[in-house]
């Protein structure tokens, strides 16, 4: 009988008992910097490990597998995913990204745009009138989504774009960082390459930094190999083995994240000194039926505002305990921070102004501490 396998457990099991020599059950780390000839003019698979990697290989199959992709590229970080996909634009090519995208992707794409490389539009993605006007008068090489949005969470119809582009030869990134595979598969929304900075909830414990860019056909994925190769920005092996270790975890750990952080946008969306809460699992967050419709989970992040304005912001940083103050997510230890004057500050007074992002926003990177531990630490330091 044929077994039915979930893209899970191939996952995990990718390149297990791969070791031909000792039958290791996890396969060893490839650190070599370069592979011996069996002899010469003869071409073989593995000849210098910022061409190819075993390691890197393993991780690659491994997330192209959970999104369903043809294959995958592993990158030394999530902004080099990024730089990555900015190698398919040329000089007067347009890319529409969010307005109210991640901080380092808005930097990248507006310092591009400043030295000529390529143009760029930041649009609310969520007007879809807007959206259709933009694609319509620009027509774009590539449209950027991120959904959910960092930080505000705001959730775009991906399918609704797809359909959108597909009467032009406009490619549809996504970046799936937040959700991953487990709670979000673009692909099946219409995208055509997905991309993860893979520091967060894939490696998931706060000790690498990575990224991968997925490619959903052969030709954009040979692209993309090749480009990573030119440029220099393959992933380190070790970086790859420790990755693919936290992978392997990363259902389990999704589905513990995201029924602490649903817990927590609940207690904060009741608490008085709590101006608005955005957590798209709340019935109340305007993305909540788009997310329902696409997602089938709402992710471990969220975020807050808090009244009283910053003064207010910084007595919580000073009273909360069990949270790290720092930049970065996903890991399983819970993080908060300030986007305004961290992850956003590449953004102008008015770009945060009109991204949404105010001076007492928090965000909240939920890890999987006990519920308990987590919802009485946020109690003491609004309270």
């Amino acid at each position: 009988m044929k077994l039915n396998i979930s893209k899970n457990t191939i996952a995990i099991r990718t390149a297990l008992e791969s070791d031909e020599q000792y039958r290791a059950v996890i396969p060893p780390i490839y650190l070599t910097s370069t592979f011996a000839y069996k002899e010469i003019g003869v071409e073989q698979r593995y000849d210098y490990t910022r061409s190819a990697n075993p390691t890197r290989d393993a991780l690659a199959e491994a997330v192209s597998v959970l999104e369903g992709g043809f294959g995958a590229t592993v990158t030394s970080s999530g902004m080099a995913a990024t730089t990555l996909v900015t190698s398919l634009l040329n000089p007067n090519d347009y890319v529409i990204v969010p307005h109210d995208c991640y901080g380092g992707t808005f930097r990248l794409f507006s310092q591009l745009a400043e030295r000529g490389l390529l143009q760029v539009k930041f649009i609310d993605q969520s007007d879809i009138n807007l959206f259709q006007q933009t694609i319509k008068q620009y027509q774009p090489k590539i449209v950027w989504v991120e959904s959910p949005s960092n930080p505000l969470l705001r959730v775009v119809d991906i399918q609704d774009i797809s359909k959108i582009l597909k009467q032009s030869n406009t490619l549809l990134v996504v970046d799936n960082t937040f959700l991953t595979p487990i709670f979000q598969t673009p692909f099946k929304l219409g995208a055509d390459i997905v991309i993860h900075s893979t520091t967060k909830y894939i490696n998931g414990h706060s000790d690498v930094v990575g990224g991968i860019v997925v490619a959903k056909s052969e030709t954009l994925h040979q692209t993309m190999q090749e480009w990573a190769n030119t440029l220099g920005l393959s992933g380190s092996p070790f970086d790859s083995y420790m990755t693919l270790r936290g992978l392997r975890t990363l259902k389990l750990r999704m589905k513990a994240h995201e029924k602490t952080a649903h817990a927590l946008a609940r207690v904060l969306s009741e608490h008085p000194s709590v101006e608005k809460v955005y957590y798209p699992g709340l019935s109340s967050h305007p993305s909540h039926a788009i997310a329902k419709k696409q997602q089938s989970g709402f992710g471990g992040m969220l975020s807050f505002e808090i009244k009283g304005g910053l003064r207010e912001v910084k007595k919580f940083f000073k009273r909360i305990e069990y949270f790290s103050l720092a930049e970065s997510l996903g890991g399983v230890e819970s993080l908060v921070c300030h986007p305004y004057t961290m992850t956003h500050a590449p953004l102008s007074s008015e770009d945060k102004k009109k991204a949404g992002i105010s001076e007492n926003l928090i965000r909240i990177s939920v890890g999987i501490e006990e519920q308990e531990d987590l919802i009485k630490s946020i109690q003491v330091a609004i309270s």
